[in-house]
């Protein structure tokens, strides 16, 4: 949803939202919780930059089609799958799963690396805008804008307790590439412990960010909203699989199988064409990928 609210552009990010749990089972909680000024900010200078398809209209198509490579970060405080330290088949339905999210985006997915790190103090403490994941991202990140660097990690203690994961946005990539990515809680991945969140849609939602997408509840019903016209506004995030639910009067039912949501994985199963038609704008102009 497009939001009519206009607000003073002053920066402002809030990285953790608040508690991971409802009803006494874990939630969903993603870290990219981005501002309405900010929002107005990154928006306003991607419509000053805005680069279009006919950018690569040069490239001949088969060469321009856009290979993601993933370059895969294992973060673990000990040997053991239960200490996060997942196997490659594990990775494998992962990357299987992200390609079937991001069907008819024009995006393809292909594992490049996988690296192993034993890191008790990374595995249960990296949090967003702090420090140690800086540290962490500063060691191991490989590639260039166009590479997706995915860290699974135990969220166990610290500010990020809870988390199933966070990413940065295209736009922030100029002014810290380093930090650039996406984290992710290791037993989300297909097959994972975590109940309701473990086939993989965590990755999907989190690189959902790194393409450039806000949450669908962005802004409430009357904020800026997600910037793309054909998501209906909600008022909160849905938890669970609450069919039917209506936040927002006059705006449709609330979109709680889109991937931007926070509701159960089993309810996650789309994007809409507006989000991808922002995708695409967003990794040309960002990332500097032919789509």
């Amino acid at each position: 949803m497009f939001g009519s609210a206009f607000l003073a552009l002053a920066l402002g990010v809030s990285s953790a939202l608040g508690s991971p749990y409802v009803n006494g089972t874990v939630a969903r909680g993603c870290g990219s919780h981005i501002s309405d000024e900010k929002i107005l900010a990154a928006e306003a200078h991607f419509q000053a930059n805005a680069v279009g398809p006919e950018a690569f209209a040069a490239f001949d198509a088969e060469e321009a089609a856009p290979v993601i490579p993933v370059y895969f970060h294992v973060i673990s405080k000990d040997t053991t799958v239960a200490g996060g330290n997942v196997p490659d088949s594990q990775i494998d339905e992962q990357i299987a799963v992200l390609n079937a999210g991001y069907e008819g985006s024009g995006l393809t997915f292909v594992l490049a690396n996988t690296t192993r790190t034993v890191n008790a103090r990374w595995f249960n403490s990296v949090a967003p805008d702090e420090s140690l994941q800086t540290t962490m991202k500063r060691t191991l990140r490989e590639g260039g804008p166009e590479a997706l660097n995915v860290y699974t990690v135990g969220f166990a203690s610290g500010s990020g307790s809870g988390l199933l994961g966070y990413a940065t946005f295209p736009s922030d990539y100029e002014s810290d590439p380093e930090d650039d990515g996406v984290v992710i809680l290791f037993s989300s991945l297909p097959g994972g412990s975590t109940q309701n969140y473990d086939e993989g849609k965590t990755l999907t939602h989190e690189a959902g960010h790194w393409v450039g997408l806000y949450h669908t509840f962005q802004g409430g019903c009357r904020g800026v909203g997600d910037q793309v016209d054909d998501t209906p506004p909600e008022s909160s995030p849905a938890q669970g699989c609450p069919v039917g639910r209506d936040t927002c009067a006059g705006g449709g039912l609330d979109p709680i199988e889109n991937f931007m949501d926070y509701s159960y994985d089993s309810c996650m199963t789309k994007f809409s064409p507006g989000q991808i038609a922002r995708l695409q704008a967003q990794l040309r102009t960002f990332r500097g990928i032919a789509i």
